[in-house]
């Protein structure tokens, strides 16, 4: 089953722009198409122009394409069933947060806005038809050792980045988890106050 047969638009209670509605994040990779590069750049254009507080863009990214060996590394440092399905990916990128100024302050606002760049990131991939799948099942520790990245960068999530691949490669718990239906809470339950 190929990425053109198999929708997963969400059912929303609201209206919502269709690259969100279709937004999904699986795990059936192609492991032999390679990442096209112009999609890949515009992906990182988009997160280059995510909102951050006093423009600080405190974000960095590793990017590994397949058969590299910083891929590799990063495949490595995978956790549980992570290794089963994300080295398939054309690219993997480490999504590194900048924790600390050059004097050593706080940047408070660090992961919020690296979370909003890799969400422009994967929405501007969406876009594109590439799929998108962010974890955060890997070993920051071993990352940032192998990459040499000082101690104020922090990473904090890798992103399988590609093109869809064969559902019925992917083992059978795996595969279930793709196609199960897509839920969320209902959006009062996340609404601490509505006045």
């Amino acid at each position: 089953m190929d990425a053109a047969t198999f929708d997963r638009t969400a059912t929303t209670d609201h209206p919502v722009l269709d690259v969100l509605a279709g937004r999904w994040s699986p795990r059936a990779f192609d492991a032999t198409a390679p990442i096209d590069e112009q999609k890949l750049s515009s992906a990182l254009e988009a997160a280059r122009w995510s909102p951050s507080a006093n423009n600080i863009q405190p974000w960095k990214f590793i990017v590994a394409r397949r058969g590299t060996p910083e891929h590799a590394a990063i495949s490595a440092s995978l956790m549980g069933f992570n290794q089963a399905w994300a080295p398939a990916a054309a690219v993997l990128i480490v999504a590194v947060a900048t924790t600390h100024d050059a004097a050593g302050n706080e940047i408070p606002t660090a992961l919020y806005d690296l979370g909003q760049a890799v969400a422009h990131l994967s929405v501007q991939a969406h876009h594109d038809g590439l799929v998108v799948h962010q974890m955060t099942g890997f070993d920051p520790a071993a990352v940032a050792a192998h990459f040499g990245l000082p101690q104020n960068e922090r990473p904090f999530t890798v992103t399988a980045l590609g093109e869809f691949g064969d559902l019925d490669a992917l083992p059978e718990a795996l595969r279930e988890r793709e196609t199960a239906p897509r839920t969320r809470r209902p959006i009062a339950e996340s609404l601490i106050v509505n006045a």
